[in-house]
């Protein structure tokens, strides 16, 4: 099957799929709406992360339904989905699987048998994942990265589609271990779960405290469905111009860039990879298609720009003394590079 999305495609079967998937989304953000109030912009982002394939760092103060958003989607989503709770003496076998030895009561022989982790599911909650050592942090590396698991030199496959969304918290630091870099960049977007609206808050109050059950959060789409629209959103169309552009973001952040502008030179320590530009692009398609488009414009580009480099771009001590925030950083970079026309 080839297609390529540059306008409203013309085939029956094409028409069909794009169809499929705006049917979807919408149903999904209606079912999600049921449980969660407010946080838009989240599930936007979560559903980005999906299509394409991504992971999602969250962070967000207690109490501010993290884990209930992620486990309404993926009971939305039609996908299975598993949690670990992260905790300082959590071992890389808990998260992986282990092999164990198993006695066959008829012949009395003994072999290795592995027992599947929590990591064999569709969603992943990582609940404070930077709360474990990094030992047990770095067995997602591999799953994160390459769809499989490696225990005592056996590789398993994880089934597609596969996502781990991680939380964290931003305020409690005794007894964290930070996220190293390699992990890090892994992650499709760092997305900040913030307070809601007094109206917002008014109504998670009346829903929760009035006695009635909350509604059954129905399946939409199923894990076949997934990998459909990810192929679907790999076909949308972004210009040579777009693509230069969303290098020219990413290579702004980078101090010993010719064009990084002032306030990276004095802020920032170290910029942006290149995972960091292939994921603005895939991104800025899954938000394209989203919104009904079928070609990447600079709007999506700039839009994703936060998201997508907050954990990657590291500042330094200057940035510290003056209390400049990487957000500030990464908008005044943003604002400095103008648009294309074309897109």
């Amino acid at each position: 099957m080839s297609l390529l999305l540059q306008s409203p495609p013309e085939t029956s079967e094409s028409r069909e799929i794009v169809a499929g998937f705006h049917s979807s989304m919408e149903r999904i953000r209606e079912q999600v709406r049921q449980i969660i109030v407010g946080q838009d912009e989240v599930v936007e982002n979560l559903l980005m992360t999906l299509l394409v394939g991504g992971h999602c760092l969250i962070t967000g103060m207690p109490g501010t339904a993290k884990t209930l958003l992620v486990r309404t989607l993926a009971t939305a989503l039609g996908l299975t989905f598993k949690r670990i709770q992260f905790t300082p003496d959590l071992m890389p076998t808990d998260v992986t699987g282990t092999d164990i030895i198993e006695e066959d009561p008829t012949t009395g022989r003994r072999t290795w048998t592995f027992v599947k982790g929590p990591i064999f599911t569709n969603v992943m909650l990582a609940d404070e994942v930077n709360r474990t050592p990094p030992k047990t942090q770095a067995a997602l590396l591999e799953a994160m990265q390459e769809l499989s698991v490696t225990v005592r030199g056996n590789t398993y496959q994880l089934e597609p589609p596969f996502l781990v969304l991680a939380t964290q918290n931003p305020i409690e630091l005794e007894g964290t271990y930070p996220l190293p870099e390699a992990q890090l960049d892994r992650f499709l977007f760092n997305v900040i779960l913030g307070y809601l609206s007094a109206e917002e808050e008014c109504d998670v109050v009346d829903r929760n405290t009035a006695g009635e059950p909350l509604p059954e959060v129905q399946a939409v789409t199923c894990a076949e469905d997934i990998r459909k629209y990810q192929w679907l959103v790999r076909q949308v169309a972004v210009s040579q111009a777009m693509i230069g552009y969303a290098v020219e973001l990413i290579r702004a952040t980078r101090p010993a860039d010719p064009a990084a502008p002032e306030i990276v030179r004095k802020y920032i320590n170290y910029g942006a990879s290149v995972r960091a530009t292939q994921f603005l692009v895939l991104a800025a398609k899954a938000r394209a298609l989203l919104q009904g488009r079928y070609h990447v414009t600079a709007e999506d580009l700039q839009s994703l720009a936060l998201p997508i480099l907050r954990h990657r771009v590291l500042t330094n001590f200057h940035a510290e003394s003056d209390k400049v925030d990487v957000d500030d950083v990464l908008r005044e970079t943003v604002a400095s590079k103008a648009a294309p026309n074309e897109t």
